[in-house]
């Protein structure tokens, strides 16, 4: 049986999704999801792979919500102040290896 990370991983290194879809998938609430989001990203930091995040966007001025550090959803535009905000989504990336010429 595996855990709940191990769960939100191999879903994650499979495809892109947000906290709602993986809550939805897990049977968990969406607030467990943005819990486990930062030991995943270590989690995967060790195995050489790197959880990527799709950042926020204001649906109404298209402002991009680069460099944000917390997991979470913003709750209004610092632009046009308006609460239509696209929820980020988040994949695993694995690194790739080089193959050693022989």
């Amino acid at each position: 049986m595996k855990t709940i990370r191990q769960q939100l991983i191999d879903i994650l290194s499979e495809m892109e999704m947000n906290a709602i879809e993986l809550s939805q998938d897990l049977g968990i609430r969406e607030k467990e999801v943005y819990e486990h989001l930062p030991h995943i990203a270590l989690s995967v930091a060790s195995q050489g792979k790197k959880l990527v995040i799709e950042p926020s966007r204001c649906l109404k001025c298209g402002y991009i919500f680069e460099g944000r550090k917390r997991f979470t959803r913003p709750g209004r535009c610092p632009q046009c102040r308006e609460t239509h905000i696209q929820r980020p989504t988040f994949r695993v990336q694995g690194t790739l290896t080089q193959v050693p010429k022989v």
